[in-house]
């Protein structure tokens, strides 16, 4: 599959483009829900109970006959109690401990030491990411998932778009490639509902484009305030980002360089180049 490539302010050169190997991926929504989950196991946060929660207390309650502070012969069930008060022999108890009384400890609290995380197979994750990647070179599917698709799709531009260092510059690079109303449609807010508007979620985001780029520049820092809108070096690039929400088709916007760098180092294949930096030997 070929493409044009774009320049900054939107119009077509006349370079063209192939995509690599990669692009042509067959599309495998199970094996992508697999990786994206696989990934979102990873990074979840262990949470649990306190070992020792509900027992840190003295409730001890004994059953002998002429034991001082003793239950015996008073009719009250066998459950540990702690004493909050007395008059003479006569013990003002409150039940402890015991998973059924107040301030008792939970019967099967979540624990901390509980594993989360998952392992997918280095060729199936590798699988996993060239078949969003031909997803996302796949203009149905992505107007499938919600996207304001231009009419020129799939999108490459040049790589000058890496220098951009101001955010009013990228706005206007990505409004001149027929993506204004999917900027629109990603500073849409909707409201979540449940626990989740007390911890700083109030709001429900939209993802939007994805720039893909070929190095460490400053589109970066440039871009990372538009609403929606995510960057990221090509060969840091996983199933998540071109898959969010485990749905194939993410609206993906790669540049010149990008492009030419998957092809040449292979990456996501089972046949990477990885390029070795020549260490210069004093004598």
């Amino acid at each position: 599959m070929k493409a044009k490539i774009r320049n900054i302010t939107g119009a077509q050169s006349s370079k063209e483009i192939v995509f690599p190997s990669q692009f042509s991926e067959e599309i495998r929504p199970d094996l992508i829900k697999r990786a994206v989950l696989t990934i979102q196991a990873n990074k979840r946060q262990a949470y649990g109970a306190k070992p020792r929660a509900g027992m840190r207390h003295s409730a001890e309650l004994s059953r002998r006959r002429r034991k001082y502070r003793g239950s015996y012969g008073l009719g009250i069930s066998r459950v540990p109690r702690k004493i909050l008060s007395r008059r003479g022999t006569r013990m003002m108890w409150v039940g402890a401990t015991a998973p059924g009384t107040k301030g008792g400890r939970r019967a099967h609290p979540p624990k901390a030491s509980k594993g989360w995380a998952q392992k997918i197979n280095v060729k199936e994750k590798r699988k996993a990411i060239r078949s969003a990647l031909s997803a996302s070179i796949n203009k149905e599917l992505v107007e499938n998932r919600g996207h304001r698709v231009p009419s020129e799709y799939p999108l490459v531009i040049e790589s000058k778009a890496e220098e951009l260092t101001k955010t009013k510059q990228v706005v206007d690079m990505l409004t001149k490639l027929g993506l204004g109303e999917e900027l629109e449609r990603c500073q849409e807010k909707k409201i979540r509902a449940g626990k989740g508007t007390m911890r700083g979620r109030k709001y429900k985001k939209k993802k939007g484009p994805l720039l893909v780029i070929a190095k460490k520049s400053n589109l970066l820092t440039s871009a990372r305030s538009i609403s929606g809108v995510d960057v990221e070096i090509v060969d840091c690039l996983n199933t998540e980002l071109l898959a969010p929400g485990t749905s194939p088709g993410r609206l993906t916007i790669y540049t010149e360089d990008a492009i030419k760098r998957l092809n040449e180092e292979k990456l996501f294949t089972n046949a990477i180049i990885k390029k070795v930096e020549k260490v210069e030997v004093k004598k």
